[in-house]
């Protein structure tokens, strides 16, 4: 038996989370390992706790969940964060992925099916609502497979800039660069970081050199 999907679920509404994690514990393929009544508990529970997912309320009251999605993917840059909310307003949709968010569904959509929303994006897909999916704003923010920040990464790579320089550009420890550069690769199919900069050269990702 595969090893099961670990959730964390972050929302400031028990009985939202209590509904959530009965859908959830229907898959046998999905485990909540813990529950997050604000941004910040969130941010707290997925450094000790180190879920493969956090399903995030994106309106939480004090720390909001797309300051605590930021947050988090800062420490820990592999978790999927899938975004929930009420609102289908392109500008939240916009904020939610370039906070690094994988996903985006809404809370009260009928054929919301939350535990294949969290199993794809555990696999490194993209989820987005059908209702938002062809706003015009979402179509350039995954270029090729890659989000906003590894985007980022990738152009600082093709001018030429350590691990270290670019972690120092953008605030972020060396580590976690070394984790962008290595999901970069895999999502892009690439071994060398020649090959990777020739394939963001011929596909307009290299940005201004």
């Amino acid at each position: 038996m595969s090893q099961r999907i670990t959730v964390l679920l972050a929302d400031d509404h028990h009985l939202v989370r209590r509904g959530f994690r009965r859908l959830i514990e229907d898959d046998p393929d999905l485990e909540v390992v813990g529950e997050a009544s604000s941004g910040d508990e969130a941010v707290t529970m997925a450094a000790r706790l180190g879920p493969q997912v956090v399903v995030m309320d994106c309106a939480m009251p004090g720390t909001s969940g797309l300051v605590a999605t930021r947050r988090i993917l800062a420490e820990r840059p592999d978790t999927a964060v899938l975004m929930l909310s009420m609102h289908a307003e392109r500008t939240l949709v916009s904020q939610a992925m370039a906070a690094g968010a994988r996903g985006y569904v809404l809370k009260n959509a009928l054929d919301l099916d939350l535990a294949s929303a969290i199993r794809r994006v555990a696999a490194g897909e993209t989820v987005v609502d059908p209702s938002v999916a062809d706003e015009p704003v979402l179509k350039g923010e995954y270029r090729h497979g890659l989000r906003p920040r590894e985007l980022e990464v990738l152009q600082l790579i093709c001018q030429g800039l350590s691990n270290r320089a670019i972690a120092e550009r953008l605030g972020l420890s060396v580590n976690t660069v070394s984790v962008h550069r290595a999901n970069i690769m895999s999502r892009l199919g690439v071994r060398k970081t020649a090959d990777l900069v020739v394939y963001a050269l011929r596909n307009g990702l290299a940005g201004p050199l």
